[in-house]
């Protein structure tokens, strides 16, 4: 998602035991909603022309990432002109467009700069597409009206302006057609919307911080019918993706924002265990790595947190392993590989730090703007800027980079891994890296 990037997964893995190295990206952040592949032989190296499988321009304006399942890839984009936003479905092996859906027809809402009417990635299970979008409903309000409706916001954004409406989360079939359509509450935010859907079990889960009456909530994935709804207390806007862990017998789901590090069960939405602060929004998605949830939270402040996942309450006090604002991200969510945590700051500083005790091993600029997720296989990490230039680095105590590859065209979106192949889009196109797949 440019800004904001968009997840999934409840916990899908479509995994084959004897195809481990072939996994499909079915979501935001891939199979575990953490930027991990299990693959190996990931390309390292690639130029505007070598090796690139494929290369297709792509209708539209859209930051939310590419979704891989078998050979099929969706993308979401809006076409500004029409106002139409968009579900597409092309084929993995080509990029050749198999079919496109129009979901809904609507107002163009304000935007952040960074921010597109299309950055929510879409998830699937395997039977269905899920795909989230703003549906705005033609009405604009100032942004000072919509921050007397919110919780305490840091930021002063008077003379902005917001265009309201409703969450729209719609299902699509494997053959493009539309199963449900569902709007499960209203929101409004000065700088737009990204929501990524998380499938989990039966459910498809959304987070709705926003400027108002914040909730999550949880979807049916069969009928669109809510299963549960609940209030966000602090009623600001964030867009971190919820990540579901299993953890001693119990289902986690985690999520930063509107002043708060939330444990929830994603069965019923009742809450495990909270942190009072950081104070601020959140984008970055958590990860959980060496028995520790990581989390980026707290703008415009910023700081990375270790928090233990074992508590119960308030667990302010009692569980945070460590913290730290050394090159903490707004935008890019963070990555765990073995005994190293990393991240990038949205200014281009990266940081690679010790999982367990949150110790510094290097801190490295690579550049300037960075908006994209990283994503991780064959122990290696890769970075994508703001131009599209992608940095791969080897996590350990000293700094190694391993290549740096442009695309010669800016990119916002996080990238997908599949089947040995990179999938990058750029703002024109989109990109398959690596060899043709058969």
């Amino acid at each position: 998602m440019r800004i904001f990037p968009a997840i999934i997964l409840g916990m899908i893995v479509l995994c084959p035991s004897n195809r481990l190295q072939a996994e499909d990206w079915p979501g935001w952040r891939g199979p575990r909603g953490d930027g991990s592949s299990l693959e190996q032989n990931i390309p390292t190296r690639w130029s505007q022309k070598d090796n690139i499988a494929w290369k297709v321009e792509v209708p539209g304006v859209g930051y939310a990432s590419p979704v891989v399942l078998g050979d099929a890839v969706f993308l979401v984009t809006c076409d500004e002109k029409t106002k139409e936003r968009i579900l597409l479905c092309l084929d993995r092996r080509t990029g050749r467009e198999l079919w496109r859906r129009v979901v809904i027809r609507a107002p163009l809402e304000a935007i952040h700069r960074l921010n597109s009417r299309a950055s929510s990635t879409p998830a699937t299970d395997g039977l269905h597409v899920y795909v989230s979008f703003l549906e705005p409903s033609g009405e604009m309000v100032p942004a000072e009206v919509v921050r007397k409706r919110s919780g305490d916001l840091r930021a002063n954004n008077a003379g902005l302006p917001v265009h309201p409406g409703n969450m729209c989360i719609a299902a699509y079939d494997l053959k493009g057609n539309r199963k449900w359509i569902a709007r499960p509450g209203g929101y409004a935010s000065v700088w737009g919307y990204c929501a990524n859907p998380v499938v989990h079990g039966e459910s498809v889960i959304i987070n709705g911080d926003h400027d108002g009456e914040a909730y999550i909530v949880a979807l049916n994935r069969r009928t669109g019918k809510t299963l549960w709804k609940v209030p966000r207390k602090n009623r600001i806007r964030s867009h971190c993706t919820p990540l579901i862990r299993k953890l001693n017998g119990k289902t986690q789901m985690v999520v930063a924002g509107s002043h708060s590090i939330v444990s929830y069960d994603p069965k019923d939405g009742s809450r495990h265990w909270f942190t009072v602060g950081p104070k601020g929004r959140a984008v970055a998605s958590p990860v959980f790595a060496g028995g520790l949830f990581f989390v980026s939270t707290a703008y415009p402040s910023k700081e990375m947190l270790a928090l233990k996942p074992d508590g119960r309450g308030d667990v302010t006090e009692t569980h945070i392993a460590w913290r730290t604002r050394q090159s903490a991200p707004y935008v890019p969510s963070p990555i765990a590989v073995g005994d190293y945590f990393l991240a990038v700051s949205d200014g281009g500083i990266a940081i690679c730090l010790e999982a367990k005790t949150g110790k510094r091993q290097w801190q490295q600029r690579l550049g300037k703007g960075h908006s994209a997720a990283p994503v991780t296989a064959g122990g290696l990490v890769y970075f994508v800027s703001d131009l599209g230039v992608t940095r791969v680095v080897r996590p350990g105590p000293k700094f190694e980079l391993i290549a740096e590859n442009p695309l010669g065209e800016r990119s916002y979106a996080s990238p997908a891994i599949s089947r040995g192949q990179i999938f990058i889009r750029g703002e024109k196109h989109l990109f398959c890296i690596g060899k043709n797949s058969k």
